[in-house]
């Protein structure tokens, strides 16, 4: 792609806060036979598992925003839905609605005007709405484009609205070197529009990365190609030539000139840039620097103008950086593709922003989840995850992620997934929290505490709870192949308490005693000698049950939620 830039001299624009895309609705179009997202203004990541249909997104954005580009997206009929019985739809629609108009917006698109309404149907302001349509008119056959504003098919979209949205697409995997490469007169250097945006480009660059990596950069024309100003403005890195340098650095390096374009086009109404996996090519601490500059178009500095942008990404890492309210999941529904922005969820107070803090490389991947299994902390971590391939479940085959609330956190996680968000299988595995002098027997029925029947009054059909009787280490001890385990992971770290406690055990009577004895020696060793730290403990014992010869048997609650979270799919090696 080629960078150009423009001198504009009659500002059309220069409020920072202006329209932006708050919705699209795509019906037909690949994957989606009917999906509706709705976007902020600023920043908006797209994120999900493989398949789920980023890219086809993406793509509805490129429908209208980027209809103007050379090279612009071109549908054919395998891009209308194939739905569930084999038979494609006739039709892939596209509608959508902008928001925040100034009133010289709504004077320019007054036949895109549709009226918003409170609950007591008076008219609070105007949106514009904006509708591609791709209709087969025989099997076989091209695709016919049409393009209307407001209600009515009859208000054409013109060309002049279609200039005014003005947005910039960034494939994956792209080679910025052939936007950013040929030669330059030294004379041309000098000249005072050249200098000033050599100005601009550098201050931009070092904006983004901070000068311990920010590169030095200089314009570059192919010498005497003045026809072409504009189609042939290049970059040159430190003296070197733009294909010398990493490949990392120039996808930075290019978005920071295609996003100091639209900041400073103050012609469009609207300036979008729409990026498919930036994060290619870029280590952690680079993705993370990439995200802080993304996050500025939401407050554009004196002289610039808002540029809304989209992104999809496959990172853990990039999705635990951002601000929950820029995500939006797209993931598979048991009723099809399916989108839901975390924004939109119900917190308690304080919990999303605690949700914010908790939020890592490991537990972002609920983001990009199918299956998801909710545990306490580091502990319950390592042990299901050993346990369940004891039982012949495959965690990883079956694309469900292990996530740690770290304590009693569910609070702060739940409200991502049920009937009302998104609607995948979710067991939440925890204690049925009894006080810590009592003891279940191993036959007894189940007691809730109150903070436990909380937990289970929060239970739909895609988020269900499985309590152990007391903590986990307490129900696994009531089996005598795990009380070994238990017994032998404790001496590798603690010899001489492992040894004490193995005798004790063996003088209890019954399983619910031998448990009672080998938990109270662990985790309530009274208050002149120190517990077993959990941590580390479990970490060891997961290894030996991962590695044991012998068959281990599994709690039957745990059991229970990994068929429940897996479903009907096969366990491992079935």
């Amino acid at each position: 792609m080629v960078v150009t830039v423009e001198l504009i001299s009659l500002p059309r624009n220069t409020e920072k806060n202006l329209m932006h895309l708050q919705s699209l609705r795509i019906q037909g179009f690949r994957r989606f036979d009917d999906l509706s997202l709705r976007f902020k203004s600023g920043l908006n990541i797209i994120v999900g598992p493989n398949n789920a249909g980023k890219t086809a997104v993406v793509d509805a954005l490129r429908v209208l925003l980027s209809a103007s580009d050379e090279g612009n997206l071109r549908l054919t009929e395998l891009d209308l839905h194939q739905q569930r019985n084999g038979t494609r739809r006739t039709s892939a629609t596209f509608t959508f609605i902008f928001s925040n108009l100034s009133d010289d917006d709504e004077a320019d698109y007054m036949t895109a005007l549709v009226p918003v309404k409170d609950s007591t149907e008076t008219i609070t302001g105007y949106e514009a709405r904006f509708t591609v349509q791709y209709t087969q008119a025989e099997p076989g056959g091209r695709l016919r484009l049409r393009r209307w504003v407001g209600l009515h098919e009859e208000n054409v979209m013109t060309t002049e609205m279609l200039e005014e949205l003005r947005a910039i697409y960034l494939q994956p995997l792209r080679d910025p070197a052939l936007g950013l490469k040929p030669e330059f007169d030294e004379a041309l250097k000098t000249k005072p529009p050249v200098s000033s945006t050599n100005l601009a480009l550098n201050t931009k660059h070092e904006n983004m990365l901070g000068s311990e990596l920010a590169q030095v950069l200089a314009l570059e024309l192919t010498s005497g190609d003045f026809n072409r100003f504009a189609a042939r403005v290049g970059l040159a890195v430190g003296g070197m030539e733009i294909e010398q340098n990493g490949l990392g650095f120039n996808n930075l390096i290019y978005m920071a000139v295609v996003l100091s374009e639209l900041a400073l086009n103050t012609e469009a109404t609207y300036c979008g840039l729409i990026v498919e996996e930036p994060e290619a090519h870029l280590h952690p601490q680079l993705q993370a620097v990439l995200l802080d500059y993304l996050r500025t178009v939401e407050k554009p500095a004196e002289g610039e103008r808002a540029v809304q942008v989209f992104v999809t990404s496959h990172s853990p890492n990039f999705a635990a950086l951002a601000d929950i309210d820029s995500i939006c999941c797209v993931y598979e529904s048991p009723s099809g593709p399916a989108a839901f922005a975390p924004r939109d969820a119900t917190f308690a107070v304080g919990k999303k922003e605690k949700l914010q803090r908790y939020l890592n490389v490991t537990r972002a991947e609920l983001f990009f989840a199918r299956r998801v299994i909710l545990v306490e902390g580091t502990a319950e971590l390592f042990l299901v995850e050993a346990l369940a391939t004891k039982a012949g479940f495959d965690l990883r085959k079956n694309s469900v992620s292990v996530i740690s609330t770290d304590g009693l956190n569910f609070d702060a996680f739940l409200p991502l997934f049920g009937e009302n968000a998104m609607q995948i299988p979710t067991a939440v595995i925890t204690d049925a929290d009894p006080p810590a002098d009592f003891f279940p027997e191993k036959d007894s029925t189940l007691q809730l505490s109150a903070n436990a029947s909380l937990l289970k009054a929060s239970e739909d059909d895609f988020v269900h709870c499985f309590f152990s009787k007391k903590t986990l280490e307490y129900d696994l001890a009531f089996e005598a192949d795990r009380r070994q385990l238990m017994i032998d992971a404790l001496k590798e770290i603690h010899p001489v308490i492992g040894k004490a406690l193995e005798t004790e055990i063996d003088e209890g009577v019954g399983d619910s005693e031998k448990a009672k004895r080998l938990y109270c020696g662990m985790f309530q060793r009274g208050e002149t000698k120190e517990d077993v730290q959990k941590g580390r403990y479990s970490q060891i014992l997961a290894y030996g049950i991962a590695t044991s010869k012998t068959a281990v048997t599994v709690p039957p609650y745990l059991v229970s939620a990994l068929q429940f979270v897996i479903g009907a799919v096969e366990k491992a090696g079935g």
